[in-house]
């Protein structure tokens, strides 16, 4: 198992231009392909790993629609949390019987 980090809000205050998360992303994924870097963060609309019963409290918490930055960088993830300073942010071991996939999306295309 892996562990991974997160940090999550609701959907409208994540993709806010006033928190401007969406350039902090752009940024790193292209400080990422400058270094031939992995990708190891993702930002997912909805995430599934929400619905983890070990997560109820978090999911309770979390303003609806959620969204998320899912990361094996455990530093980016602090730095993001007080950059951001108004999300929920914590660590799971996936895949496991209750996070099969952990970059999932609860968002169905249409």
């Amino acid at each position: 198992m892996t562990t991974y980090y997160y940090i999550a809000a609701s959907e409208k205050f994540l993709t806010s231009d006033n928190e401007n998360l969406h350039e902090v992303l752009d940024e790193r994924h292209r400080f990422y392909k400058e270094q031939n870097k992995e990708i190891d963060f993702w930002f997912i609309k909805q995430p599934a790993f929400l619905e983890a019963p070990e997560l109820a409290d978090v999911k309770a918490k979390c303003p609806q629609p959620s969204a998320a930055v899912v990361s094996l960088d455990k530093e980016w993830i602090t730095f993001l949390k007080l950059r951001l300073e108004y999300v929920l942010s914590g660590e799971f071991e996936a895949p496991s019987d209750s996070i099969p996939q952990p970059t999932a999306s609860l968002v169905t295309s249409n």
